[in-house]
């Protein structure tokens, strides 16, 4: 099986974790396979979280098969084992990403209708690869149009600021705290806002009454290049 392999874009990066159910739905995302090389890195054992039944199709289910063997083959060797994943990954110095708590590396794999977001961490003791399967064309589509910016406005419609997908705002309540929330796009009048997914204009409503006001982070950040979000 051929593939058109490359290393993923830091937009890309987000759609490789797992998201919310509406996130799913919008960008037509299938499921994800999780799996590791066990403790001598060459056994494979994996496990399947099905985010989307509708679109698991026997078609998609065999493709799946021939793309995980293909990765799994000399070819590639990508999925080989932990040592082959260690050596492909020294190929694509760019695909290097700060995850949650250790350096990963992202690729991604098209087909001619799928594709195929793997984030990879050859070390032992951990998971070494999460592959988030996506209908292409509809996370193409997301991607392209949260590439505008996230929208918030005042109850009155009037726009205040934009951040981008991924960013985060300041939420300072009525009594002074501060909480920051990271925002993703959903479409041009959605939004979540950390969990919780609200149209534009009731996240507005909802700050107004409740004495609260908001602002992208980038404007409560301290001017010291150590900051750290």
């Amino acid at each position: 099986m051929e593939l058109n392999i490359r290393a993923m874009t830091p937009e890309e990066i987000k759609y490789s974790y797992s998201q919310s159910q509406q996130l799913r739905m919008q960008c037509g995302s299938i499921g994800h396979l999780r799996g590791d090389f066990g403790p001598k890195g060459y056994e494979f054992y994996t496990t399947w979280d099905e985010h989307n039944s509708r679109l698991k199709t026997e078609a998609f289910k065999s493709e799946l098969d021939e793309v995980i063997n293909a990765l799994r083959s000399d070819e590639y060797g990508l999925l080989k084992d932990r040592y082959a994943m260690g050596e492909f990954k020294q190929r694509y110095p760019e695909s290097a990403f700060t995850g949650n708590y250790t350096t990963e590396y992202g690729f991604r794999a098209d087909t001619q209708e799928h594709a195929y977001l793997l984030r990879c961490n050859p070390v032992r003791g951990d998971y070494n690869f999460y592959c988030f399967c996506y209908q292409a064309k509809w996370l193409d589509r997301n991607m392209e149009k949260a590439r505008q910016g996230i929208r918030f406005i005042d109850p009155h419609y009037k726009e205040l600021f934009r951040v981008p997908d991924g960013g985060k705002i300041v939420i300072t309540a009525a009594w002074g705290e501060k909480m920051e929330r990271a925002c993703r796009y959903i479409d041009d009048t959605h939004v979540e806002v950390g969990k919780e997914l609200y149209h534009i204009c009731q996240f507005a409503e909802i700050m107004e009454k409740n004495g609260a006001t908001y602002e992208p982070l980038e404007k409560n950040r301290p001017k010291n290049k150590d900051y750290e979000r």
